[in-house]
């Protein structure tokens, strides 16, 4: 298996939420023992704690509108990858897109994330135009476009977008060539570099039960998010989706996932990490379990009706006919039953 190009001797630092408290070494073998050894429900109570005194415990909830299904890309495991010939495309125009965004503002929103499959037909000049007229909403703006050039990025932070959202995926280099092919690790690695050297906040993130990954995989990708210094990670679980090479995967599991959620807070305490849509797909109560264990954001569809249900990355992504006013309501409602607040603000990563 290759790695990533992190040495295996991440010194322990105060800020690594209970690793390393006999002064040990924090590495790969000691993060894949923590996915491993200790008890689940002892590792999620610690990162809850975690949690609460590192960020509080107001919910931020984030509106994400996916405005174009469209993708150049084949990754094995999506189901909007460029070969699904099932999938029924759409792509908004820049005017729907601004709807979107002024509908979730006006639902109470603070941020929204702009996220497409790699639709090269939202060059720098559109996407721009579409960022500049959201920003007059007065709401931060995260986009997740892909892998762009570095003057699309530049031209978007130009613009006024905010963070940035681009998953590594997996650091095992190998597996990452297996499940994408035509594209680079290399590359995709240089456009977080790209991104963070812009000063946008930086999201990343890795899904959990890809074919052939193992636990040290997953402990290298959270080291990997650490050492890079991420702003927001998102984990989830690999789901197989009918229409990619890998429909007869087993796919991951809620508590592996949950794990490997849980490290990530005890590795960077004062970073937003999402409770994962995917997560609530394996369970009825994915989310608010993920926001017990280290969670404090959500992520919600408020692209609409109209397009409801295409963008369709894994089965069971969405449920039918949800409207994103009930949505809000009924999330609302389950965040202050488990002893939650809404965050009221935009919800930016506030380093410590």
């Amino acid at each position: 298996m290759t790695q990533h190009n992190l040495q295996d001797d991440h010194s322990s630092t105060p800020g690594d939420g209970g690793f390393g408290q006999d002064g040990g070494c924090l590495n790969i073998s000691a993060v894949e023992a923590l996915l491993t050894d200790e008890p689940a429900a002892e590792l999620f109570a610690r990162a809850d704690r975690v949690r609460h005194e590192a960020v509080g415990d107001e919910v931020q909830i984030r509106g994400i509108i996916e405005f174009s299904n469209i993708c150049r890309n084949d990754c094995f495991y999506c189901g909007i990858r460029r070969g699904n010939a099932s999938t029924r495309r759409y792509r908004m125009s820049e005017d729907e897109a601004v709807a979107a965004a002024t509908r979730a503002a006006a639902l109470g929103y603070k941020t929204v994330v702009l996220q497409s499959g790699e639709d090269m037909y939202f060059d720098s000049g559109r996407m721009s135009r579409i960022i500049e007229r959201i920003k007059r909403l007065d709401i931060a703006v995260t986009l997740g476009l892909g892998e762009r050039e570095y003057s699309d990025y530049k031209a978007f932070k130009d613009a006024g977008a905010d963070r940035y959202l681009l998953r590594i995926e997996t650091t095992d280099q190998d597996l990452y060539r297996s499940l994408h092919p035509g594209m680079d690790w290399q590359h995709r690695h240089e456009c977080l570099m790209m991104i963070k050297e812009l000063g946008y906040e930086l999201g990343s993130g890795f899904m959990v039960g890809l074919p052939g990954q193992s636990t040290a995989s997953i402990a290298g990708d959270l080291l990997y998010l650490k050492d890079i210094g991420v702003d927001m990670a998102g984990i989830g679980p690999f789901i197989p989706h009918p229409g990619t090479p890998l429909r007869d995967a087993a796919g991951g599991t809620l508590e592996m996932s949950m794990r490997a959620m849980a490290a990530m807070r005890l590795l960077l305490p004062d970073i937003n990490i999402p409770a994962t849509t995917a997560m609530e797909t394996l369970h009825p109560e994915g989310r608010m379990k993920a926001l017990q264990a280290g969670a404090n954001v959500i992520m919600l569809n408020v692209t609409g009706t109209v397009y409801g249900g295409l963008y369709d990355l894994y089965p069971g992504k969405e449920k039918p006919g949800s409207k994103p006013e009930d949505s809000r309501k009924r999330i609302e409602a389950a965040i202050c039953s488990i002893g939650r607040a809404v965050g009221q603000g935009p919800g930016g990563h506030k380093r410590k």
